[in-house]
């Protein structure tokens, strides 16, 4: 597992991240838990999320009336991120993010709110902080784990959004910033 020393000394590569005009490295979907598979394209809807991933069946979050909230419907991970924490083969599952991309999401690049088109579809940046979550800790380590939360205007857990506008996305196309 990486350590908080080699962490630290990538802080810089990872702010150096694109601030728009991403590139979309990877998608994955999560059907259940503990499962991963890695299509080229993926759908996104305002009223399924991803078809076929567990956010309507199992979301970490619900609104008052039990459906799950949409503001944790895609979350976008930074690629510089991934590429500290997981390499394929690894023990540890793919953290299961739907979009990897090589963006700078800090919230000065990306206020809440910020408007984000991924392929055809559109998504807002949500209020929600993907802090890490204890699967994170166990899987990359208590530094890491430390690491995503010791500044979080620096979002390098990446973050939630919610589909806006339904579309789709592939392997290889950017994500663009509409509006911040």
């Amino acid at each position: 597992m990486i350590t908080q020393d080699e962490l630290m000394a990538a802080l810089p590569h990872m702010r150096a991240a694109p601030r728009d005009d991403a590139p979309i490295t990877s998608l994955c979907l999560r059907p259940d838990y503990g499962q991963r598979s890695y299509p080229d394209r993926i759908i996104m809807t305002r009223a399924q999320g991803v078809p076929g991933e567990r956010w309507t069946t199992a979301p970490w979050m619900r609104l008052a009336d039990g459906s799950p909230d949409p503001r944790i419907q895609i979350s976008i991970l930074p690629l510089r991120m991934l590429d500290l924490v997981w390499q394929p083969g690894d023990a540890a599952p793919h953290p299961g993010d739907p979009i990897v991309a090589d963006m700078n999401m800090c919230l000065e690049n990306l206020p809440t709110g910020s408007l984000i088109r991924a392929g055809t579809a559109i998504l807002r940046v949500s209020d929600v902080w993907n802090d890490a979550c204890v699967k994170w800790k166990t899987r990359y380590g208590q530094p890491a784990h430390d690491f995503v939360r010791h500044a979080p205007e620096l979002r390098l857990r990446g973050v939630l959004c919610e589909i806006i506008q339904d579309g789709e996305v592939a392997v290889g196309e950017h994500l663009q910033v509409i509006s911040r």
